[in-house]
């Protein structure tokens, strides 16, 4: 069971993703039930919403479950349009954020082109850089006293020569957002820099996956920056990670130079089907964003009481701070001993001495306040 989801074992080689292990494989390694194992490593919600089962007993679809989707998704797209305030012409559906994030450095990553990181941030950057053939420039955030915010001279020095500069906020996995008019600044300072180099600016693809958790969005920047595409997903506050249905959106412009790389059919009928309604229906979204706030306090203090140091969040995880590498692989031991499966580090990692935890439910979250407790009882 990898340490971390992201592998990169050759040099020669292009990232990979390694896939978390499953719950027969976390069973067998460490003796548990496998009906018993809770995912605190995804940031998935314990429960769809009821929305969802109720289109999919009433079994009808966009098209037949025998016939591809729509080839436009008109329906779903013109959900998200009204849902983000946007034009449908804004607006590039794909198969999750990641599929997204893949049609990004297709359209705008040659090899041997180099894009920025603000690190730590999600590891699917650097994968997708990589796999065609570019480069990361990883610039270090400034720590957990200011925020894990990133170091904006930094970024805008290294993006002067980059295709694509990718951000996160809310970031995962430190679960804070940038610095209110950090980002508008360094578009801003990306174009002045562009205008006095006599060339394009780079891409800035800003990573809204936990907006809804936070209750802000940038996506206004995208009318005086043509450069920014803002990701959007249905898979964290509308709790339908296992649908698969990701969005850019952007000036029709630069969602026009994504287009032709977008695969037909990739979102199924089911997925338009379920995601379009729980757009036009956001109130389940809504409550589930209200649940995990409330939620996310009542764990913190759990673990907060238990002896762990926790960070503060606005998305629905947690981020727990171990102080050294050693104690945090001792206790993600202990969770897993529990069945409980958290996020871990790898050695090199900035957040080897941390644990990502999801904000689950009152049930799944007191195992894991029980099983830090253990830990800590151990430990003494």
């Amino acid at each position: 069971m990898s340490p971390t989801p992201v592998t990169f074992a050759s040099p020669t080689q292009p990232a990979s993703y390694s896939w978390e292990a499953t719950d027969e494989q976390v069973a067998e390694r460490y003796g548990v039930d496998p009906a018993t194992i809770v995912r605190f490593d995804l940031n998935t919600s314990p429960q769809p919403p009821a929305l969802a089962a109720e289109l999919l007993a009433a079994g009808r679809f966009e098209t037949p479950l025998s016939e591809y989707p729509p080839s436009d998704y008109a329906r779903l797209v013109a959900a998200a349009a009204t849902a983000y305030g946007v034009e449908p012409d804004e607006l590039l559906v794909g198969a999750g954020a990641d599929e997204i994030l893949d049609l990004v450095g297709k359209a705008f990553l040659p090899p041997g082109s180099t894009a920025v990181v603000p690190t730590p941030s999600y590891a699917m950057y650097r994968v997708v850089t990589e796999q065609r053939g570019a480069a990361q420039v990883s610039t270090p955030r400034r720590g957990p006293a200011e925020g894990w915010a990133m170091d904006i001279e930094a970024v805008r020095a290294a993006a002067r020569s980059a295709s694509v500069v990718w951000l996160c906020s809310p970031n995962n996995p430190t679960g804070l957002p940038e610095p209110e008019g950090t980002i508008e600044r360094l578009l801003d300072d990306l174009a002045t820099d562009a205008r006095a180099d006599r060339r394009e600016p780079p891409i800035v693809v800003l990573d809204e996956a936990y907006a809804e958790f936070a209750g802000t969005t940038l996506l206004p920047l995208r009318l005086a920056h043509p450069n920014l595409i803002v990701v959007r997903t249905a898979s964290k506050a509308y709790a339908l990670a296992g649908l698969r249905v990701g969005f850019a959106v952007a000036r029709p412009e630069t969602i026009a130079r994504m287009a032709p790389y977008r695969p037909p059919g990739s979102v199924s009928t089911v997925s338009v089907t379920v995601v379009t309604e729980a757009l036009r229906q956001p109130a389940a979204m809504l409550a589930n964003v209200e649940r995990v706030t409330a939620e996310r306090a009542r764990l913190t203090a759990g673990l907060t009481d238990a002896g762990w140091r926790v960070g503060p969040s606005v998305t629905n995880f947690l981020l727990v701070d171990f102080g050294d590498a050693a104690i945090a692989a001792a206790a993600a031991d202990t969770l897993l001993r529990h069945g409980l499966v958290p996020r871990t580090f790898g050695a090199d990692h900035p957040l080897a001495g941390s644990l990502r935890l999801t904000v689950r439910d009152r049930p799944d979250d007191d195992r894991l306040v029980e099983a830090a407790r253990a830990f800590e009882r151990d430990r003494t």
